[in-house]
C-alpha cells in the first residue's frame, strides 16, 4: 500500500469510528450519513431570507468511479415559495475503496476544481451545481448538482448517435478547447489542473497493475479486433505510453479527458453535453476529440463521418480564434490518442486489484469493439515515429 493509500485508509477509519455531523457549507461530508439538515440549509438556503431545510432523505445507492445518490428536500413555508429544488444529485467518496482511487488519481480534486474555477467560465451544456467541495486533509469530496431527471436523455452504447448529434458533440468540444487554448492560465491557481502526461504517469506509479490489466483483457478480446491487430499485442503499450507522453509537446487547453458516449447527456433540443468532469486534465484536444467519435458513433457511421466530422471541429476552433491545422495533422494527432484511449476501456474489462468494477461489461465489450475497429482503420499503431 503506497503512502497516499494508507494515509487514505487511517483518516477513513478515524472518521467513520466517530461520525462528525457537518454544520457548515465549508465542511465537506464525509460520508453521506455525516449530512444534517443544517447544513444542507447553509448549502442551498444562502439566497432566500428565513428558508431551511426540514426534512431530507436519500435514495437506494449507485456505486462505481464514485458513490452517487439523490436527497429529497423539504423547506419551510419561505424555501417552498421561493422553489428550492425538491431534489439534487450528488457524488461523493463515501466508500474506502472509491475514495482511495479518487485520492490517488486526484480526479476528485480536479471536479470540484472545474465545477468552482473553470464551469462558469464555459460556454457548453454542462451539469448545474449547488456545491463542490474538496478536503485535501481527508480526500472527502461531494459535487453536488442539479437534479436532471426526466429533463435530459443520458445516452449509452445502444443509443445510435444521429448526425445532427454528432455534430452538436464536435460544437461543445470546440467550444471548450478553444477556450483556454494555450491559456497562460492553464496549471495556475486559476486553472489549477494537471498536465495529462503527468496525470498518465501518476496514475501508473499508483496502479502497477494497470499495464498488465490492459494486456491481459486485450488478449481476452481477440474475437472482437481484426486479425492483423490481435498480430500486434507487443506494440500495443508501448505506443500507449507513447501516445500519453506526446501531449507534453503539443498544444495545451483543457481537456475532460473521458469522453466517453455515457458522460454525454441529450439535451430536448439536440445539444449535448458533458458531465463526470473528475479528469478535467491540460492536454492536446485530439485526445477528446477521437476519443468521442469513437465511442458515440457506430462502426459504420464513424467510417462515413469522421474525416468530415474532424473538420468540422477544425472549422469551429479557427472561428474561436483557435489557429489552423491541416486535416492530415489532426488526423495525426487523432491516430495517436486512440492508443490510452483504448486503455480506458481495456482496464474497465479487467481492473487492477485495487480499482472498482466501473461499467456493465456489454458497455465495455461494444466501446472495445469499436476501439479496435478505428486503431485498424486508421492504422494507429503506425502512426508513431
Amino acid at each position: 500500500m503506497n503512502a497516499v493509500a494508507e494515509k487514505v485508509r487511517r483518516v477513513f477509519e478515524e472518521q467513520h469510528g466517530h461520525l462528525q455531523l457537518v454544520t457548515r457549507a465549508d465542511q465537506v461530508p464525509s460520508t453521506y450519513e455525516a449530512i444534517t439538515d443544517t447544513w444542507l440549509t447553509d448549502v442551498l438556503c444562502g439566497g432566500v431570507p428565513g428558508a431551511r431545510v426540514t426534512e431530507f432523505g436519500f435514495d437506494a445507492p449507485d456505486d462505481g468511479s464514485s458513490n452517487r445518490r439523490r436527497i429529497f428536500l423539504t423547506y419551510n413555508e419561505p424555501g417552498e415559495a421561493a422553489g428550492l429544488p425538491a431534489t439534487v444529485f450528488c457524488k461523493a467518496a463515501a466508500s474506502l475503496a472509491t475514495r482511495t482511487v479518487l485520492a490517488e488519481s486526484g480526479t476528485a480534486q480536479a471536479e470540484a476544481n472545474f465545477y468552482r474555477k473553470a464551469r462558469p467560465r464555459l460556454d457548453i451544456p454542462a451539469p448545474e451545481t449547488y456545491y463542490a467541495g474538496f478536503d485535501p486533509k481527508t480526500y472527502a469530496y461531494l459535487i453536488m448538482m442539479k437534479d436532471v431527471g426526466g429533463t435530459v436523455t443520458f445516452p449509452d452504447e445502444r443509443h445510435e448517435t444521429t448526425r445532427v448529434q454528432a455534430e452538436n458533440q464536435i460544437d461543445t468540444l470546440a467550444r471548450l478547447h478553444s477556450r483556454f487554448y494555450e491559456s497562460p492560465e492553464l496549471g495556475t491557481e486559476s486553472l489549477p489542473f494537471t498536465r495529462w502526461h503527468v496525470w498518465w504517469k501518476d496514475m501508473m506509479a499508483a496502479s502497477p497493475g494497470f499495464a498488465p490489466c490492459c494486456d491481459q483483457a486485450f488478449g481476452e478480446s481477440e474475437h472482437i479486433m481484426p486479425a492483423r491487430l490481435f498480430r500486434r499485442r507487443g506494440e500495443v503499450w508501448p505506443k500507449t505510453l507513447q501516445s500519453a507522453a506526446n501531449h507534453a509537446g503539443l498544444p495545451q487547453t483543457l481537456i475532460h479527458s473521458d469522453v466517453h458516449l455515457k458522460n454525454w447527456f441529450l439535451l430536448p433540443d439536440n445539444r449535448m453535453g458533458l458531465h463526470d468532469w473528475q479528469i478535467t486534465t491540460i492536454g492536446h484536444w485530439s485526445r477528446d476529440l477521437i476519443y468521442t467519435l469513437t465511442t458515440a458513433l457506430t462502426v459504420e457511421n464513424r467510417r462515413a463521418w469522421d474525416r468530415e466530422l474532424i473538420a468540422l471541429y477544425l472549422e469551429k476552433m479557427a472561428e474561436r480564434g483557435v489557429p489552423k491545422i491541416s486535416l492530415d495533422e489532426a488526423l495525426h494527432h487523432c491516430r495517436q490518442q486512440l492508443m490510452t484511449a483504448l486503455a480506458f476501456w481495456t482496464i474497465t474489462l479487467r481492473p487492477a486489484p485495487e480499482m472498482t468494477d466501473m461499467q456493465p461489461e456489454r458497455t465495455t465489450w461494444e466501446f472495445l469493439k469499436r476501439f479496435y475497429a478505428a486503431i485498424d482503420d486508421h492504422d494507429a499503431l503506425d502512426a508513431f515515429d
